[in-house]
């Protein structure tokens, strides 16, 4: 533990992680601005990639200089995940009590995310990546076809639908607040901040529970098909009514999300 202490405090210094990490806030954004525009697709009944961010990196990846793109996008999530790994081991060091902890397990949370979409961002630039969905599917088709498996696939969907309700609650309350340098932003920034944050974490939090309730769904009638992750609840979204408006109202948030992310690139206590 000294020696991660060491090691985070001459990284705390270090401006080329700092420049990387915001760099990767950049991407971040980028991917959940494509993702938007894929929702939209789904919206209006048009042909596109699967419906979620690895869809969005493979179509970042199709422009021109998208695997240069990519590339960048990789390297500053992996940039993100080793500050959040960090900060999970050592950071956090303002707070107290079980509020360090709770912070402390949310950067350890946050590390997986990252780590993943690095891990994603490698695959489509060495064309190596597959659909997530696809893969999803015959995971769960496995574990179903195995003794407990239904529980299991059940008991993901229900951290995948407290995941949503929880990125709900950290939107709503403003939670996110507090990890920005509020102090060097003008009135109208933080103004524009609380309202790109709160209704970007509302909308992927309502996304990511309703793939929760999909995957329960799914281990309850032995329906694989329904298993897909956010490329599913999508699409189960548009099946119903008023389901084109209601998607659009999603992309809407997931992009106010990414202009959220921008602003995290240049105010976010890194």
């Amino acid at each position: 533990m000294a020696d991660v202490r060491l090691t985070a405090s001459r990284v705390e210094g270090s401006t080329f992680l700092e420049v990387l990490t915001r760099a990767g806030f950049i991407g971040y954004g980028v991917v959940h601005l494509l993702f938007a525009w894929m929702i939209v697709q789904i919206a209006v009944g048009r042909p596109t990639d699967e419906g979620d961010q690895t869809g969005a990196l493979r179509t970042l990846a199709e422009q021109p200089l998208g695997k240069f793109l990519v590339a960048a996008v990789a390297i500053g999530m992996l940039a993100m995940a080793i500050w959040q790994l960090l900060e999970a081991a050592v950071g956090h060091r303002e707070d107290r009590g079980n509020e360090r902890t709770l912070e402390r397990l949310a950067s350890a949370g946050r590390t997986l995310v990252y780590a993943y979409f690095a891990w994603a961002g490698y695959k489509v630039f060495t064309n190596a990546d597959s659909s997530s969905a696809d893969k999803q599917q015959a995971l769960t088709s496995d574990l179903m076809s195995s003794s407990g498996g239904r529980w299991l696939v059940a008991l993901i969907g229900i951290a995948l639908a407290a995941l949503g309700a929880g990125l709900v609650w950290y939107g709503v309350v403003k939670r996110f607040e507090k990890h920005l340098r509020t102090g060097q932003m003008s009135h109208a920034a933080r103004t524009l901040a609380r309202r790109l944050g709160v209704t970007g974490y509302t909308s992927k939090g309502v996304a990511y529970g309703i793939a929760g309730i999909l995957f329960v769904v799914a281990a309850a009638t032995y329906d694989p098909n329904k298993a897909r992750g956010l490329d599913a609840a999508l699409h189960t979204l548009r099946e119903q009514s008023y389901g084109t408006l209601l998607l659009i109202v999603v992309a809407l948030g997931v992009a106010a999300f990414g202009a959220f992310c921008f602003v995290q690139a240049r105010y976010r206590k890194v």
